[in-house]
């Protein structure tokens, strides 16, 4: 019997064993923010193809696979508010709004109900854990950007344990400090910058950060390497202990895989299929959980929305990908145009040479991706327009602004991996659901977003 198979028949055997009427005690809740189809398939296809891997991620061996609707009260194209609101309460609402339904009325989360019937709740994220999918289980908005509204109810929530980049609220319009972080404090919160402050913390309630010197909008790409940031996997083990010792033998989990969403906003192929097995190795944490607790454990891993419109195969491969060229990237497209844009702040004496041995070492081009005469040519002049003339237009989307050197850098690179893209924003695409453990079968039918709070409650007072 293979590893693959072998590994579905027991998923199998678990799922029906949990579903005999056991009480359901652990909820893990995973969402990978803009993992759509594309995304599922593109690191699936890297994983086996590149990589040699012969068993299928780890969510699609689940027992139960599904899809769900995404759109929003306001459009068929949901925003990350909208979504998140309802992935965690059931509601529909108008794109913007958090953790209220499209008549601007609050509406309860599953986190915060079972918050209040003894659960203990974590909320894990690799972007701010102010934004809008982590929020929405904790605050009540008309508009998604009042991170300091969003910080203070996070302060005032009670779950045990919240995780993410940095908290963006922190300062006022004219970029003063202000008095949020004194409600944490006020509310018995202890605020962690990285894990190595976690053995001491005496606190039943955390809130983990990001080091001071990395304040960003998420916690950095894996394909990055940064040294010293946190990552989920690190984020997700860090809040299961937590809770285990604040002695919880009931939890929710919620995990946000919130970085593929921004490499899909950058139409960044490497960084995307990086950061969703980046997401599998959280899921793993979890995985082995519920392989130590199958009758009383669920996990539910879905996503609020497709970002980006990714597709294996453009028109510049047909049917042939060559995946493996992701290897050879070893920076994020916004750390390559963050590069392209302080070599201009600080008008350095920079040439073509110089440049072609930065991609050359950090994408691979022409030591390992074959760039025609012609890519080449085109970079230079490009090259010349941007950093020579200073003439180039930078490419805004949602998290940043690419310089336009950039953004030809890497529709060359897909025109040899193959990935395809058909915007920088969302799209109303369907989306993955994958289930196992107790009541898993539940999700097994087409669901809505709203449906998936609904039926992870209805399991909950089922067993």
């Amino acid at each position: 019997m293979n590893l693959r198979f072998s590994t579905i028949v027991l998923s199998l055997m678990l799922a029906l064993s949990s579903s005999a009427g056991e009480k359901l005690k652990y909820i893990f809740y995973y969402i990978g923010d803009g993992m759509g189809m594309g995304q599922v398939m593109g690191a699936e296809a890297y994983n086996r193809t590149v990589r040699g891997n012969s068993d299928p991620l780890l969510m699609m061996q689940f027992s139960v696979a599904s899809t769900a609707t995404t759109y929003s009260a306001s459009s068929p194209v949901t925003d990350s508010a909208a979504a998140g609101t309802a992935l965690a309460t059931g509601n529909k609402t108008k794109n913007g709004m958090l953790g209220m339904n499209a008549d601007t009325v609050a509406v309860t989360s599953i986190a915060k109900t079972l918050f209040d019937e003894g659960f203990g709740i974590g909320l894990v994220t690799s972007v701010a854990p102010d934004d809008a999918t982590p929020g929405a289980f904790y605050t009540h908005v008309p508009n998604r950007g009042m991170f300091y509204e969003i910080g203070k109810d996070a302060a005032a929530c009670g779950y045990d344990f919240i995780a993410g980049s940095n908290l963006r609220g922190t300062r006022d319009k004219d970029g003063k400090p202000n008095d949020l972080m004194k409600y944490f404090v006020e509310n018995d919160v202890a605020v962690v910058r990285g894990t190595d402050g976690l053995e001491t913390v005496s606190s039943r309630r955390v809130l983990l950060l990001n080091t001071d010197s990395i304040n960003q909008s998420n916690i950095g790409y894996t394909i990055d390497s940064i040294p010293g940031v946190l990552t989920l996997p690190i984020m997700t083990d860090a809040c299961l202990r937590h809770l285990e010792k604040n002695g919880r033998d009931r939890f929710f989990m919620m995990v946000e895989g919130g970085n593929i969403d921004h490499g899909g906003h950058a139409n960044d192929g490497g960084t995307v299929v990086k950061e969703v097995l980046n997401f599998q190795d959280a899921l793993k944490i979890a995985y082995d959980f519920y392989l130590a607790h199958p009758d009383e454990t669920l996990i539910v891993v879905t996503a609020d929305h497709e970002t980006g419109g990714m597709g294996l195969a453009n028109n510049a491969v047909g049917y042939d990908l060559h995946l493996n060229y992701l290897d050879y990237q070893k920076v994020s497209k916004d750390t390559f145009s963050n590069y392209c844009r302080n070599l201009l702040r600080t008008r350095r004496v920079y040439t073509w040479d110089d440049m072609k041995e930065y991609l050359t070492d950090n994408l691979g081009f022409w030591k390992h991706v074959p760039v025609t005469e012609a890519q080449t040519e085109m970079l230079r002049q490009e090259f010349d327009k941007c950093f020579v003339e200073n003439r180039g237009v930078d490419q805004a989307t949602l998290y940043n602004s690419f310089n336009e050197f950039a953004v030809k850098v890497f529709g060359v690179m897909d025109s040899f991996t193959g990935l395809g893209w058909t915007t920088h924003g969302h799209t109303g695409g369907l989306v993955p659901v994958y289930a196992i453990g107790v009541g898993a079968e539940k999700f097994s039918s087409f669901n809505d977003n709203t449906d998936i709070p609904k039926i992870i409650m209805e399991i909950v007072n089922d067993k």
